[in-house]
């Protein structure tokens, strides 16, 4: 009779976390449609109808263009770097305001900040790709400005780079790589900028060649 009461009281039990256990399931199918949709906002934007920027895109233009002098002529950086300061501090402005939007918009907004003249610049430039990216702007172009970007923050707080994309010369003397971290694998260089540091250190010495 004791064994009886036992087993009926070990069934009990069985039944009672085998209803809990259904109980979870039938709770994570109806919640898995509301994760789904969760899922697909993240990776979409909010809104279909969303634009690019326009001041954004003019502004990176207007940078590129001051960069890409007539051919025969040198970049005058005392017309310039007035220039990308100004640009720099509106980007900033749109960026506070959130009015950046798109993987575009980011991308733009990182082109101009990785002219700037502070670390702090060339860091936020760095998070800017990696949004634009995140948004699905992932081309090697961008992977690469991602590593520069990097690279360029690491130099300007006394760091060694890490993948190798910043060069250094001081006054007529070499083009020189700037010191790279060792522990960055040739592998996960090339998946960001393409290249291994043996070709990277090939290249500089081509360039002092010239």
């Amino acid at each position: 009779m004791l064994k009886s009461k036992r087993l009926l009281l070990m069934l009990n039990r069985a039944t009672k976390v085998l209803l809990v256990l259904i109980m979870l399931a039938l709770w994570g199918i109806a919640l898995r449609p509301l994760f789904n949709l969760y899922a697909v906002e993240a990776q979409s934007p909010a809104n279909q109808g969303v634009k690019d920027n326009e001041e954004l895109k003019r502004l990176c233009d207007e940078d590129q263009s001051d960069r890409t002098p007539p051919e025969g002529k040198s970049i005058d950086w005392a017309i310039v770097s007035p220039r990308d300061k100004a640009r720099l501090k509106r980007v900033k402005q749109l960026y506070t305001q959130n009015l950046l939007h798109t993987a575009d918009d980011y991308d733009r907004a990182a082109t101009v900040l990785q002219h700037g003249e502070v670390p702090e610049d060339f860091l936020l430039a760095h998070e800017f790709w990696v949004v634009a990216i995140s948004k699905g702007k992932n081309d090697r172009d961008i992977l690469s400005m991602a590593a520069a970007s990097e690279d360029r923050f690491l130099m300007n707080i006394g760091r060694p780079q890490r993948f190798g994309t910043q060069l250094r010369s001081e006054g007529n003397g070499p083009i020189q790589l700037y010191p790279v971290d060792p522990g960055v694998s040739d592998e996960l260089r090339r998946l960001m900028i393409g290249h291994s540091l043996a070709e990277i250190k090939t290249r500089v010495v081509e360039m002092n060649k010239k």
